[in-house]
């Protein structure tokens, strides 16, 4: 699972930073606040590829999920955006745990004396 979440943060991370580049062309936003906000993103889902697999991981990256669509009130594409990353999410999140299972069940395989 940490290895399909972590490729979807990391793509965020690029997304977040380009976001960021069309959020500054908006004359009501100062480019302090749009900075702040998206530096504060793209640390988070740098940090959230370590904290994946720990208690509230995943949870986070919900958020950071929940976030990306709200930013579409700002940058309208990121509602698409948002949507698509929250999608690939979840396939992470899913899909990721049953290599875990599966990994888990062909170690326990390849053990000396099992059956």
């Amino acid at each position: 699972m940490r290895t399909l979440c972590s490729s979807t943060l990391i793509g965020e991370f690029f997304i977040i930073g380009f976001a960021g580049l069309v959020a500054m062309k908006d004359p009501d936003l100062s480019n302090t606040l749009v900075w702040t906000v998206c530096g504060v993103a793209m640390v988070l889902s740098v940090l959230l590829c370590g904290m994946v697999t720990r208690p509230g991981g995943v949870q986070l990256g919900w958020a950071l999920q929940i976030a990306l669509i709200v930013s579409g009130f700002w940058v309208p594409v990121m509602f698409f955006l948002g949507a698509c990353f929250g999608a690939l999410w979840w396939a992470s999140v899913h899909f990721g745990r049953k290599i875990d299972v599966a990994k888990a069940r062909w170690a326990a395989q390849q053990e000396p004396g099992a059956a």
